[in-house]
């Protein structure tokens, strides 16, 4: 399923199939260090030097899920949810 230009996997739900799926099984090694596979950072646009944010999700206290999000497509995602709340806390503006 391709996603169209502004839009997001986080975006209103269509009703269609889920964008989330297992992708492949990566190792960790003893630096900690992981590899992104190369048809997978093709599939996301991923290239060097490109930030990614990290996000987690706890339950019970441990942490059950990690996500990876390209940063300048995360600082979208928190305008876009933001933006509203924030011009609603902010009231209305005086008009002269």
């Amino acid at each position: 399923m391709a996603m169209k230009k502004g839009t997001s996997c986080f975006g209103p739900s269509d009703g269609g199939a889920s964008c989330c799926k297992v992708e492949s099984l990566i190792s960790v090694d003893e630096r900690g260090q992981m590899v992104l596979p190369k048809e997978m950072r093709e599939k996301a646009n991923i290239h060097p030097g490109d930030k990614l944010a990290l996000i987690s999700w706890e339950r019970n206290g441990k942490v059950c899920c990690i996500s990876m999000v390209k940063a300048e497509d995360f600082g979208e995602m928190v305008k876009g949810l933001l933006g509203p709340m924030m011009k609603e806390m902010a009231g209305p503006t005086q008009e002269h």
